[in-house]
């Protein structure tokens, strides 16, 4: 069973994996409309032809009419604890916006897909992983037509801002690959194979709710 994308609403646009996931939508020839919600005019997404952005200072402020009519809702929000600057500040980008995002798409017959982690668990140590955990919890609960959960290790490319600790992470991946089996789980992916298993549990997906694991999305890649 192959599902069309027949359009597209995506917030958390302008991050890394926000950005290829968009530049892939916009080759398919099944996509005819995407809408990235964004808080400043993208240059480089303004240049891709199906694409418009929806400006917003606060996401908020989106309203249920806005993202009516896709037929797929993406949502890559996310920040770190040093760029957030407070964990008030995380939980509000991590968890507030996104709730708020999916409790709109639950009022359309979308097909909503997240990008979690790996660790995501509410009952988590860490409470980067305590906050994914209670997102998918409140997601699992909300009346959405089609839910699918992506929870990636850590995300190899390049980001509009820098994580420091990311770039550690990602340095020290590169020089240990050769040592890493293939189907290692906790292998790092990169923005390409996240996309791009975004892009597969859009097309293919019956089930009303799936999670992705790390692995499936390696094997994406």
């Amino acid at each position: 069973m192959t599902n069309f994308i027949q359009s597209a609403i995506v917030i958390g646009a302008t991050g890394l994996v926000g950005k290829v996931l968009i530049e892939q939508l916009n080759q398919r020839e099944d996509c005819e409309k995407i809408t990235a919600v964004v808080r400043h005019l993208d240059p480089a997404l303004s240049r891709l032809n199906k694409v418009q952005q929806l400006l917003l200072s606060d996401f908020m402020v989106l309203q249920s009419e806005q993202v009516q009519g896709y037929s797929h809702a993406f949502s890559c929000l996310g920040t770190t604890m040093a760029k957030a600057g407070s964990r008030a500040a995380f939980y509000h980008t991590d968890f507030t916006l996104n709730a708020h995002f999916a409790s709109l798409i639950a009022e359309t017959h979308a097909h909503f897909l997240l990008i979690s982690a790996m660790a995501a668990d509410p009952n988590a140590y860490f409470f980067y992983n305590r906050v994914k955990g209670e997102l998918e919890d409140y997601v699992r609960e909300l009346d959405l037509r089609r839910v699918s959960i992506l929870r990636p290790s850590l995300l190899l490319g390049t980001r509009p801002e820098q994580r420091p600790l990311e770039q550690i992470g990602q340095k020290i991946y590169l020089k240990f690959m050769p040592l890493l089996p293939n189907r290692f789980r906790f292998k790092p992916v990169t923005a390409d194979a996240v996309a791009a298993t975004l892009i597969k549990a859009a097309q293919t997906q019956i089930d009303n709710f799936k999670i992705y694991d790390n692995l499936s999305i390696l094997d994406d890649k």
